[in-house]
């Protein structure tokens, strides 16, 4: 089976159950859910079986990539996804309470078929090498985004992050369109891997132009300096699922179209500017995101705050840009690796947090005050998920942060490993800060905290791989090549 049918798989299956959605209205849109995961699994199996027929067709190979890179970040998404349908179930009666009926989840079925057409646009952008497949592929996935934000219409606060994400976006995107025109301009091509040829002759100032113009563009995708300002409001606003998912699968493939745009520049005599670009912008998501987050009260901004100072720990290992070899990650290894991590140790924490707002009906560090003795299971399971986000040894989030830090080292990026350091340092504390609640603090609600069947085992499996990928990182280093 040719790979590009991954994304059809996944848009029919999105078109279907709209239809299904709009036409067949069944009593309980938790069904609509439950298909929703189906071609979404079905997609993930064929992933690691699909070839590459590409070449056969000289217009698709131009802008289709099937490479040990896009079938990560492919699984990656395809992952994202079936997690965000889980926690949307489990979310949905929120949902509902915001949408057309409160009464019911009459507003809630498109909710799950949007997250299709996400990730179809996101698998898409996985395997872009051309400028103009990037850009349709980013504003399908951007476009979706705008109305997952701003899907709980009777709430205040999504559709203020909805607004705040549409205008930040649509900014984005003119940043984009014109450093892409620049490019074209400079090298008379929007082909990445013929790009990587016509650089030589190129007028370096246009292209270097032309670069960081896509650059904030890139950054308002992954959440880093100096796009990152509609991340807290618009991660409090928006639905949870919608959180959780921007944080992992748009994270992601933003990494993803940073290293397919940035290595045909990291491998020219322009490597040495490019390289201290990304070094600044490190540096400075890393100290913004952690002392940020010291202050928060409410636990959705702090995993907000979160994001971007992990996107500073990700660009860290790409500005120390290494091939690899001799049983060593290359620089594009490491990211993956991270990002695998990121995304277990992220929706683990998104489930903790619907878990403890449903019960308490407040996003509040507060929430967690006394859950040591409200759900004891619970509090050990956040526990080891918060140890992970902050890096302590013993689980997979230290592991990646070491990745992240040993190969920026060995390029003696001192400047940005230091301030690397100073975040964590700050990380360690504001991270605590959870730990402290549950089990220092005494809950003024003493009623024991539930959690439906579905989140426990989810929770459980995302938390044992915390601890097994700390010891056996052989799964993941499998996927990546490494």
């Amino acid at each position: 089976m040719s790979a590009y049918w991954l994304e059809i798989i996944v848009l029919i299956g999105a078109l279907a159950l709209l239809c299904i959605e709009a036409f067949a209205a069944p009593k309980r849109k938790t069904t609509i859910a439950v298909g929703a995961i189906f071609p979404l699994v079905f997609a993930l199996i064929l992933t690691f079986i699909a070839q590459d027929f590409s070449h056969l067709n000289q217009e698709l190979d131009r802008f289709y990539a099937w490479d040990a890179q896009a079938k990560f970040f492919k699984s990656l998404t395809l992952m994202s996804g079936i997690l965000t349908l889980l926690l949307a179930i489990d979310y949905r009666k929120i949902l509902s309470r915001f949408t057309a009926n409160p009464d019911s989840d009459d507003g809630t079925g498109e909710y799950y078929c949007l997250i299709l057409f996400a990730c179809a646009g996101m698998m898409w952008m996985a395997s872009a090498k051309d400028l103009v497949s990037l850009f349709v592929s980013l504003e399908l996935t951007t476009i979706t985004s705008y109305i997952l934000v701003g899907y709980m219409r009777r709430n205040v606060g999504s559709l203020e992050a909805g607004v705040k994400f549409l205008i930040l976006g649509a900014l984005s995107t003119g940043f984009l369109v014109y450093g892409i025109a620049w490019l074209y301009g400079a090298t008379s091509t929007t082909d990445l891997e013929v790009m990587s040829h016509a650089l030589e002759k190129a007028n370096p100032t246009y292209v270097l132009f032309g670069l960081s113009l896509i650059l904030i563009s890139l950054a308002f995708k992954i959440g880093a300096v100096p796009m990152h300002l509609w991340i807290p409001d618009v991660y409090q606003g928006a639905p949870t699922p919608t959180t959780a998912f921007l944080s992992v699968a748009s994270k992601a493939a933003g990494f993803c179209v940073a290293i397919r745009v940035l290595e045909p520049f990291l491998e020219s005599h322009l490597s040495d500017s490019v390289i201290l670009i990304l070094s600044i912008l490190a540096g400075a998501t890393i100290l913004f995101g952690n002392l940020a987050a010291i202050n928060q009260r409410n636990f959705k901004r702090l995993l907000g705050y979160s994001s971007i100072a992990n996107a500073g720990f990700i660009l860290l290992a790409l500005c120390s840009w290494n091939q690899g070899g001799d049983g060593e990650l290359s620089s594009p290894q490491v990211v993956m690796f991270y990002l695998a991590v990121y995304l277990v140790m992220t929706f683990a924490g998104f489930f903790v947090l619907v878990t403890i707002a449903k019960n308490t009906g407040s996003d509040d560090i507060s929430g967690f005050d006394g859950l040591a003795s409200r759900n004891p299971l619970l509090a050990f399971l956040t526990t080891v998920i918060i140890g992970a986000l902050a890096g302590i040894p013993l689980t997979a989030g230290f592991l990646g942060k070491f990745l992240a830090f040993n190969i920026a080292i060995t390029s003696s990026h001192w400047v940005p490993v230091s301030l690397g350091f100073i975040g964590v340092a700050a990380g360690f504390y504001y991270y605590f800060k959870i730990i402290r609640a549950m089990y220092w603090r005494e809950a003024l609600d003493q009623t024991p905290v539930k959690i439906s069947v579905s989140s426990l085992y989810t929770l459980s499996v995302l938390t044992a791989l915390l601890i097994v990928l700390a010891f056996s990182a052989e799964p993941i280093l499998w996927i990546i090549g490494g």
